[in-house]
């Protein structure tokens, strides 16, 4: 559908009051709802023509019979088909895990869609649970939600969830937006990246800034650095800290210098050299102050310092300042990712574990708790390491050991972790040896929202790369023989529509051999290779 009359219709949407107007019409918002989910779909459909909806369809109705559906939200199952066929990037390739696992995560991401009175969120659990704040709202995967949400036809949903946190949580009894740490700076900004709404960031950038602030004044400490509790971090019985230790932890650290890089950058849009110019010196000096105190030589990686003094085991935290770019491009800090692929290291047979399997104390703290971080594979965890490895591998000259395949393998092996008793299946967190879902069969825990895997695919293993200009930038994380084809099909990308395919022979899609890119239908780059590659949109 052209980008104006989306934008029509979603504004029209926008308009949540009991009914809308349209002369001589009036429609309610449920009947609103069907009206944009049928017509963008079908505009969808007939603009895009390469890979339709049936996958869509199939996978959809397969996930829906496999679900009681014990709790409805703002899009029920019945009308998942519709929701996604309007709203989400379609994919096809040859690995059927990851195209499986694709709809699924999309499929449960629309299943924690909810409309309340203070706007649409996501929630975290499908189940209420204790410690959440107004309406089961959770920030802990806010990140993760707004990079995953970042690819939605229709943004209201994340504009108002956004909204909800940055602007509307403060206003309640009990506050929670503060409950865990958060790189919601940093999600917002690469979100802009996508869809270019100057206006909403703008209106975001002063609240953001008031928040940074109030981090400051709760967690910074004299010398500049953060702390954090590891509950805080969303990562309780870790083995680097504990529910009341406040130690200076690679992931807060991290996030706030992402945080502070993203303000310099918003800052930057609005050619506000002032405040520019405080988030590029808070940047500066917290990127020295975590490669000085959190980097241990020895070990070659980021640790956690602790209240004693001392730093604390390897843990997959230690992979997130490559989330943010953070560490030099030198040899020397590239060392770290060879833990990834050490099975004595992070790398087990399901998944990236969340602390070294050589640890004396992995998997020790199962006893009286209902989290561990300690060992276990968190797809949290395995999200943020899985972005950071390919940050390193499309960013930077020294990369050590890894390569496509490795993140390929590791992007595989998570998808190919989505099963529980023979059935797709999202949860906590997982023993590393045989899969298990460790709180079981827990309702709390079904269909859990607390990572990505879209965006993955998206934005990192076909590699569209969102950029500030309009330079059309692909750096796909594809093996060389390791697919003859692919699509990535009704992206709506700086208000166009693009169509990424990879065809080896050109017999697939008949569009001709190599790497195209179409935008609105027309082709705006062409490579021989499936390998990094740039033009003009």
């Amino acid at each position: 559908m052209p980008a104006s009359g989306l934008r029509l219709l979603n504004n029209a949407f926008r308009c949540q009051t009991s009914a809308y107007s349209i002369p001589g019409v009036r429609l309610s918002g449920i009947m609103l709802l069907a009206l944009l989910m049928t017509v963008t779909g079908i505009f969808a459909q007939k603009g895009k023509g390469i890979v339709g909806t049936k996958k869509l369809k199939g996978y959809t109705e397969y996930f829906n019979s496999l679900d009681s559906e014990d709790v409805k939200n703002y899009v029920s199952n019945a009308q998942a088909v519709d929701w996604m066929a309007a709203n989400v990037p379609l994919f096809e390739c040859p690995d059927s895990a990851i195209e499986k696992i694709y709809y699924y995560r999309w499929w449960t991401f629309r299943k924690h869609l909810k409309q309340t009175p203070a706007g649409f969120i996501f929630d975290e659990f499908i189940t209420p649970v204790k410690h959440a704040g107004k309406y089961n709202g959770i920030s802990c995967a806010l990140g993760h939600h707004i990079y995953e949400g970042r690819w939605l036809r229709d943004q209201q949903y994340i504009d108002q969830y956004i909204n909800f946190w940055v602007f509307k949580d403060k206003t309640f009894p009990a506050p929670r937006f503060h409950s865990f740490s958060s790189w919601v700076d940093n999600a917002v900004y690469n979100r802009y990246l996508v869809n270019q709404d100057k206006k909403f960031i703008g209106g975001l950038l002063p609240a953001l800034d008031a928040d940074y602030r109030k981090w400051e004044e709760e967690r910074q400490l004299p010398g500049g650095m953060f702390w954090q509790f590891d509950v805080k971090d969303g990562m309780e019985e870790s083995v680097s800290g504990g529910r009341k230790v406040k130690n200076k932890r690679p992931s807060i650290n991290s996030y706030m210098y992402g945080n502070a890089v993203a303000l310099t950058k918003m800052a930057a849009v609005f050619k506000n050299d002032s405040l520019q110019k405080v988030y590029n010196q808070k940047a500066i000096r917290l990127k020295k102050q975590i490669n000085d105190s959190l980097w241990n030589n020895d070990a070659a990686f980021f640790e956690t310092l602790k209240e004693d003094g001392t730093l604390a085991p390897r843990e997959a935290i230690g992979f997130i300042p490559w989330y943010f770019n953070l560490p030099d491009d030198k040899a020397n800090y590239a060392k770290a990712w060879n833990q990834l692929t050490d099975t004595a290291g992070f790398n087990a047979p399901w998944g990236i574990t969340t602390a070294e399997r050589r640890e004396p104390t992995f998997r020790t703290r199962g006893s009286g708790h209902s989290c561990e971080w300690d060992g276990a594979i968190w797809p949290f965890a395995t999200t943020q390491t899985l972005k950071g490895l390919s940050n390193l591998l499309c960013n930077y000259r020294n990369r050590g050991n890894m390569n496509a395949k490795v993140f390929y393998d590791e992007l595989h092996k998570y998808a190919m972790s989505h099963v529980m008793n023979g059935r797709t299946y999202i949860g906590e967190y997982q023993d590393e040896k045989n899969g298990a879902w460790l709180k079981g069969d827990d309702p709390r825990s079904c269909f859990y929202n607390h990572s990505g895997f879209c965006d993955l695919v998206i934005s990192d293993l076909i590699g569209l790369k969102p950029r500030a200009d309009d330079v059309l930038e692909l750096h796909p994380l594809i093996p060389e023989g390791q697919w003859d084809w692919f699509c990535l099909d009704n992206v709506l990308y700086h208000g166009k529509n693009l169509t990424i395919l990879w065809d080896k022979d050109g017999k697939k899609y008949g569009k001709g051999k190599g790497l195209r890119v179409f935008a609105d239908g027309k082709e705006v780059l062409h490579s021989d290779k499936l390998k990094a590659a740039k033009g003009g949109i």
